[in-house]
């Protein structure tokens, strides 16, 4: 549904409630006065994504990402603030399934602005575990240190402390031969 008819609705629902206040039925028009914040709060957060919201936090990746696909052109369907938490919504739901997608929607989601500090973290802390594995370490660890320092509340301090862990332990390199086996030849 396009963003604009929420405030249609809401204006429909505020003159019947004006309407039935001048008619003498006080009492359902404040009730229909009081109605008309649904749409009003629904333009500025929008059903999928906080649907989608209570689906990821039960660890329901399908519903999820079911409410996700319902929203089919989101610059039309959600409000500026809303574009970040859906790129980040998508990047969780598909990070399982298609990890080399979930970087690029990261990225969009930083870009577009996230919130909440610790949606920022999270979303550096899935860029660090991306940049480690393309094995772009220096990046990693700034990715990783902007992660700590927006890690207020200490709720990914664990997966902090483990990424860090892995970025000491040492990488096999692509190229990386046995060094006994350089000065063997085809007939010695």
């Amino acid at each position: 549904m396009n963003k604009y008819i929420k405030f249609v609705a809401a204006a429909i629902i505020i003159a019947l409630g004006v309407y039935l206040m001048l008619n003498r039925n006080i009492g359902w028009g404040i009730v229909l006065v009081v109605l008309s914040a649904i749409p009003i709060v629904l333009f500025f957060k929008n059903e999928n994504i906080l649907l989608a919201f209570w689906q990821l936090r039960k660890q329901n990746m399908v519903k999820a990402s079911k409410f996700l696909s319902n929203i089919t052109d989101y610059k039309a369907q959600l409000h500026k603030s809303q574009y970040g938490y859906y790129h980040y919504l998508q990047a969780l739901t598909t990070a399982q399934d298609h990890p080399a997608k979930t970087e690029g929607l990261m990225r969009k989601a930083l870009d577009y602005g996230l919130n909440m500090k610790h949606d920022r973290a999270m979303a550096k802390l899935n860029l660090a575990a991306a940049a480690l594995s393309k094995g772009r370490k220096n990046e990693a660890q700034k990715l990783l240190e902007e992660a700590k320092q927006l890690d207020s509340a200490g709720m990914m301090t664990d997966q902090i402390k483990m990424m860090k862990d892995q970025m000491k332990m040492p990488t096999m390199q692509k190229h990386m031969h046995n060094p006994n086996m350089r000065n063997r030849g085809k007939f010695s």
